[in-house]
């Protein structure tokens, strides 16, 4: 059992291309984009999925073990250690064309991957220092809303026409990007206005969590660009909307076509396993510390990343997140592979629903 934490520290190769990205040139400035979205993809063709769970007593081991929140911890000040080598490196070794782009699009991959994918298991932490941390990566990304409507919006209304984060059937991936974006950010202001209001405060008052967001991240912009100037700072927000785009592209695939049913006006059922795609391929979720296993994420949103667990009713994607990120950006392929897989589910369900109960035989 010592070892099984320690494989969460392979992340940390990802980091180490980026740190050789931002000191090489040429081809060599992409090489964190070719690990991520080349090397793993390919990878995980040769690596089956492990739907093995826990047992009990190793569940129960796991979650006491402080090693995982640790390596979770570890990650912050290698997040912003890289961002600051990103960012010295347009005084100290300035770059152009090619170059610079690779560079930019290194440190967009550490925002989504560690910015705002560690984040998101933090900031689902009762702590308050945990919680702290989340925002501290969310703001490597500019996205600290996410922290509000991620955990009081998208987790109540997931795979329904009121959540902005749940891919509609037939809706591409850039389609999803422009209305994704725009709703999550106008539904964080909705979330945090309505509790001023329960608070009997006004929206304008410095206790709305919004409000304070936008402080921070203007100030944090202030500090890049009076620390390592303006072309700096353009880079830091071009990395921060690749960051942006990543989850929104990891939103897309693990939501897309599925949906809940209503029960009543406004009323839907309870979000469960089915509701999620799941992915049990072990790069990518070690890579993404278990998000892949999002279908138990859903289902029990305080669970920690390394005790969830593998449900056999929930859809199962047919590769990793890394290999199916690439190819929802491929529109007419991702359609081709998931609405089968849908019509299929659909099919199962339909038959499911018109067997005979046990005991009820003529």
């Amino acid at each position: 059992m010592q070892w099984r934490p320690y494989k969460y520290l392979s992340p940390m190769l990802i980091l180490a291309s980026a740190w050789i990205s931002f000191h090489s040139s040429g081809w060599m400035s992409f090489l964190t984009m070719f690990y991520t979205f080349g090397f793993m993809p390919l990878a995980e063709i040769f690596f089956k999925a492990n739907p093995h769970n826990l047992s009990a007593a190793e569940e129960e081991m796991a979650k006491n073990d402080r090693s995982y929140d640790f390596i979770l911890y570890l990650m912050l000040p290698l997040h912003y250690g890289l961002l600051f080598v990103f960012l010295q490196s347009f005084i100290t070794n300035p770059a152009e064309g090619w170059t610079l782009t690779g560079r930019i699009i290194s440190m967009g991959i550490l925002c989504g991957v560690f910015g705002i994918n560690v984040a998101h298991e933090l900031g689902h932490r009762a702590t308050t220092h945990e919680r702290a941390m989340a925002k501290a990566l969310l703001l490597t990304s500019l996205y600290m809303h996410f922290y509000i409507e991620h955990n009081k919006g998208h987790h109540k209304r997931v795979a329904t026409p009121d959540d902005p984060a749940s891919a509609r059937y037939g809706e591409s991936i850039f389609q999803f990007y422009l209305r994704c974006i725009a709703g999550s950010y106008m539904s964080a202001w909705e979330i945090s206005n309505r509790e001023m209001k329960k608070k009997d405060l006004p929206v304008l008052h410095v206790e709305n969590e919004m409000l304070r967001f936008h402080v921070i991240q203007v100030l944090f912009l202030a500090l890049i660009f009076f620390a390592f100037g303006a072309k700096a700072l353009l880079g830091f927000i071009a990395a921060a909307i690749i960051g942006i785009c990543l989850l929104e592209a990891v939103n897309y695939i693990e939501h897309y076509g599925l949906s809940r049913k209503e029960i009543g006006e406004g009323k839907f059922e309870r979000a469960m396993p089915i509701h999620s795609w799941n992915s049990n391929h072990p790069l990518g979720r070690i890579m993404l510390f278990e998000l892949s296993r999002h279908s138990d994420h859903h289902y029990l949103a305080s669970r920690k990343y390394q005790v969830l667990r593998h449900h056999d009713d929930a859809p199962q994607m047919p590769t990793g997140y890394p290999g199916m990120m690439v190819l929802a950006h491929f529109p007419p392929l991702w359609f081709s592979v998931m609405h089968r897989k849908i019509e299929r589910i659909a099919v199962n369900a339909n038959n499911a629903s018109q067997q005979t109960p046990m005991g009820m035989e003529g």
